[in-house]
């Protein structure tokens, strides 16, 4: 009887403990009423929901992942790996190996520690090829290294633009040797790797070749040549048939542009953004015309002119003393002493005295040379001449303000274009000498009305970009939650006592155990002991309390004391 006493008990958890026994655990009690199917159940459960939480610390507290460095090669990706296997950094690749991903807290210091490690080391090497020389190394092999360092300085200096990803300098140094009269001049290639989606203007190409010609000693820009990774030839653009090459058509471009937007920037705040168009032509002279002009004036006028050069020549020839008057005696007789002062006014010339003559001749003879009047002018006409500016604009129709009487729309009065185009003259610098010439139209507008599309908010990118960042949250609390209610839950429940009001329901509707039953001769038996003397005091014994509590549990609980003998007819409770 001790024995089915302590079965109720242990089968019954939720009645008082025996006088002088620990009452059992109730999670311990809760457990052993289970089945072991559910104790199966509740187990998988326990151990998914750990697992989830497990899950979802390690996703919380994943590090973030940043690239360290892209497009490496092989032999420095490799060195790079096993200095990183070295300090212990956790590190992944991306973009099918060619980068290497490290925590985004560490990019910075893990650079920095590959740097003082000389990593990476790169393909491209620079001066640093001549700090190693060999014994016994020849003129040209120090040649060869001198221009491998220097199209590697060059390729590293391309390559800090932020939009080449790659680049090659191909250098063409001839052999400078004294004997040869003409020198060749050196040349350049240089072949760049753009990034997707990027470009260069021409701005940065002309940098590139200028700083390649500027590196090398007596190269020419025009001896530099730029290309991509399509073969497109940046360093010179190919003129067109007509002989005016992209840089003229560029100009004549933004020349247009500048006056297309100084019309908009005009008109739009009148009549409204999306109320006007405009075009403009532009003819521009590019010729470059050069004249020379020299005339020749007489001197004229009353300014002195100028002297170029003066020659005088002055001749005199003495003549010879011959008989004078009148033949006779007196001829022959020798002439007297001159009569005049030595200092007074002379004879005229052939006459001297009455004696004879003299026969002196003076000639005397003056070139002079006078600057020519001479103008030279040199006149050289600019290129890139507007000769004649196009105007052709396009105002929208306002709309009507009796919009309940006519149309919703209405043209601009007469007045309103007069005024319109003037303005638009004024904003081009209209020269009616040069043939200028400017159109306002006004016209409505054909504007198909599109009507808005309503996309479904599964179909809206932000929705979707909001479902796929929390589409692992949200999975793993619905997996939980299916792992909760599905195993752990209904084992929770089955663990718990019977509480009292659905004990006396149940025994409300189960019918009491007839008398003469097998319950009625387990509450109404006597323990008789023959042999065994009475104790001798009144104190009742552990074994005399827990028949006595199991007559109460069959009185007050006749069900669960049938369920239990009805355990121990089938076996299961000898079994357990």
């Amino acid at each position: 009887m001790a024995t089915s006493t302590t079965a109720v008990a242990e089968l019954d958890p939720s009645l008082p403990a025996p006088a002088g026994e620990r009452a059992p655990s109730p999670l311990l009690a809760g457990w052993q009423r289970l089945s072991p199917g559910r104790k199966l159940s509740l187990g998988a459960g326990l151990l998914a929901m750990v697992a989830l939480l497990a899950m979802a610390f390690y996703l919380a507290n994943r590090p973030d992942y940043r690239v360290l460095y892209a497009n490496l090669s092989d032999k420095d990706g490799g060195a790079i790996l096993a200095a990183l296997s070295q300090m212990n950094v956790p590190y992944k690749h991306a973009d099918g190996g060619n980068a290497i991903l490290v925590p985004a807290d560490r990019v910075n210091d893990v650079r920095m520690k590959l740097a003082s490690q000389g990593l990476p080391k790169g393909t491209v090497a620079g001066f640093e090829l001549m700090d190693t020389t060999r014994l016994g190394m020849t003129q040209f092999q120090e040649r060869v290294n001198f221009q491998r360092s220097l199209e590697g300085e060059l390729t590293r200096t391309i390559l800090s633009l932020a939009s080449v990803a790659d680049a090659r300098v191909h250098l063409a140094l001839p052999n400078q040797n004294g004997f040869f009269r003409e020198q060749q001049k050196p040349s350049a290639s240089v072949v760049l790797t753009l990034h997707p989606g990027r470009t260069l203007d021409r701005t940065q190409v002309a940098g590139i070749v200028h700083l390649v010609a500027s590196s090398v000693p007596e190269m020419d820009p025009k001896a530099v040549s730029v290309i991509d990774q399509n073969g497109t030839l940046l360093s010179q653009r190919a003129e067109a048939d007509n002989g005016i090459d992209s840089r003229q058509l560029e100009y004549v471009r933004t020349l247009e542009q500048t006056y297309q937007q100084r019309i908009l920037d005009l008109l739009e705040p009148v009549v409204g953004r999306d109320n006007v168009r405009a075009t403009v032509t532009a003819n521009v002279d590019f010729s470059l015309t050069e004249s020379t002009t020299e005339q020749h004036r007489p001197n004229q006028g009353t300014e002195p002119a100028a002297v170029r050069s003066s020659q005088t020549v002055e001749e005199n020839t003495p003549g010879l003393n011959t008989p004078a008057g009148v033949p006779g005696a007196v001829t022959n007789v020798a002439p007297g002493a001159t009569a005049a002062p030595i200092n007074g006014p002379g004879a005229p010339v052939g006459v001297v005295g009455a004696t004879g003559t003299s026969d002196q001749r003076t000639r005397r003879e003056q070139v002079v040379n006078y600057e020519v009047d001479k103008t030279i002018s040199v006149t050289r006409n600019a290129t890139g001449t507007v000769r004649r500016l196009s105007a052709a604009v396009v105002i929208n129709h306002l709309p009507n303000p009796d919009a309940k009487k006519g149309p919703a729309t209405a043209a601009l009065p007469p007045e309103r274009l007069e005024q319109i185009q003037a303005l638009v003259r004024e904003a081009i610098g209209y020269n009616a000498e040069r043939g200028d010439s400017v159109n306002v139209v006004n016209a409505p507008f054909n504007q198909p009305k599109v009507e808005p599309v309503e996309i479904p908010w599964y179909q809206n990118p932000d929705m979707q970009d909001l479902l796929r960042s929390l589409a692992g949250p949200l999975g793993m609390v619905a997996l939980g939650l299916i792992v909760f209610l599905g195993l752990v839950r209904p084992a929770l429940k089955m663990m718990q006592p019977p509480s009292a009001q659905a004990t006396a329901g149940a025994a409300e509707t189960t019918a009491l155990p007839a008398p003469g039953s097998q319950v009625e001769a387990v509450v109404g038996e006597v323990v008789e002991r023959p042999g065994l003397p009475e104790p001798v005091h009144n104190e009742p014994t552990p074994e005399e309390l827990r028949l006595a509590d199991a007559r109460r549990l069959a009185k007050e609980n006749p069900v669960a004391v049938a369920n239990i003998i009805k355990g121990w007819i089938s076996g299961e409770g000898a079994a357990a």
